[in-house]
């Protein structure tokens, strides 16, 4: 018996987006806005509810729809009608999408630059923190506006292993447990204070990596407290900019805190150069650091080249050595004295080293000589020395 040939139209739709894994139709889907992900019901019956099922849900200003107000109203009644009627949709939005769902949440995001308050995130969350599938938390807000203030039951969600944080205020007394399945914290310009960061950095036993930009209370921390709370981190960045007495003690110590044996990745934000504490922080974390692979230094603008108390540290620290550095970054590098002698002196400490590149923002002329002194420095390994310029 013959087998039945199919027709055309029964080939094509062999071959259509139909045929495709749920796994891969879920994937395409979040890669869209969820508003667009929605959308996709109304191309048949099988698609209907597929977007339902998508485990990563992005929300925020750019999810609602964007109309046109004809009403001419003074300026602040306007922006108040209009603050509340975005808040509105928006969080009826969220609540919808929550409704309709069939499948677990993997990834929540909740980024917003509106000027509104956000109380009604508050029920969203003790919403997500019931639900035990929850791996990666994102909220961002307007840092010129106000700062979220984080509700507690954020705490219970302890399969978490993403935690990023922007403009958010913590002002809990330390009493929570922390996220024993944590591997990545965002923290930046959250408003928290130094007795419980340390509490929530020793809470999160699984830590890999951490990032705190912005400025932290300081009482009774030191750096000591801080890596003993990062036992395990592989990728840190801290923001340095005006000097911040806690991320030293007052003089370098003569035992080193626990070693970072496991940090491969350290980025300086906003190194400052006006004082110690910079420079001492650093030297301390390359000393606990035998194992890092990748320095990258964003050097504040603005600083004078009249701090001479870098160089008598430089020579103090003659022992410093990055045995498995491997590359250098260094952001709006300006050709400074201490500037040059702080790369001269990692030139000449590492013996891996494979690769610096300087992000200058000095001139076209200047830059030339700038690589040719470098190139002329002692260096440990032969190393490629890239510059490129910043400016326009």
């Amino acid at each position: 018996m013959k087998a039945k040939r199919l027709s055309k139209a029964q080939r094509l739709s062999s071959t259509t987006i139909n045929t495709l894994p749920q796994t891969i139709i879920e994937n395409i889907l979040c890669l869209l806005p969820i508003q667009e992900a929605a959308r996709t019901s109304i191309l048949s019956k099988e698609w209907r509810y597929k977007w339902t099922t998508i485990p990563k849900l992005k929300f925020g200003s750019s999810t609602l729809s964007k109309g046109k107000n004809k009403e001419k109203l003074p300026s602040d009644i306007a922006s108040a009608r209009k603050n509340m009627d975005e808040r509105c949709k928006l969080f009826n939005a969220i609540h919808h999408v929550l409704l309709m769902r069939q499948g677990p949440i993997h990834e929540f995001t909740f980024h917003t630059i509106g000027t509104y308050h956000c109380f009604e995130l508050d029920q969203i969350i003790f919403r997500l923190s019931r639900n035990h599938a929850v791996k990666k938390l994102k909220l961002a807000f307007n840092r010129l506006t106000f700062s979220y203030k984080l509700p507690l039951c954020a705490f219970s969600m302890h399969q978490l292993t993403d935690l990023d944080l922007r403009n958010v205020d913590i002002d809990h007394q330390p009493i929570f447990s922390g996220f024993g399945s944590l591997r990545s914290l965002c923290l930046y310009y959250v408003k928290i204070s130094t007795k419980a960061l340390l509490h929530l950095l020793s809470s999160c036993p699984s830590l890999k990596r951490f990032t705190l930009l912005g400025f932290i209370g300081c009482k009774d921390c030191t750096i000591v407290e801080l890596f003993e709370c990062l036992p395990v981190i592989e990728h840190l960045t801290i923001y340095g900019g005006t000097p911040q007495p806690w991320l030293v003690p007052d003089s370098v110590p003569n035992e080193l805190p626990t070693s970072l044996i496991h940090l491969k990745y350290f980025c300086f934000n906003r190194l400052y150069f006006g004082d110690d504490h910079g420079l001492i922080f650093l030297l301390i974390l390359i000393k606990c650091s035998p194992n890092l692979e990748k320095i990258e230094l964003d050097i504040a603008k603005g600083i004078g080249d009249d701090n001479e108390t870098w160089f008598g540290i430089l020579e103090e620290n003659s022992d410093v050595r990055l045995e498995h550095l491997k590359e250098l970054e260094i952001h709006y590098f300006r050709n400074l004295n201490h500037e040059m002698e702080l790369v001269t002196v990692i030139l000449a400490r590492s013996p891996k080293l494979k690769k610096v590149i300087i992000h200058s923002l000095v001139e076209k002329d200047e830059e030339s000589d700038m690589l040719k002194i470098l190139l002329q420095a002692p260096r440990a390994s032969p190393v490629e020395i890239v510059v490129r310029s910043m400016i326009d």
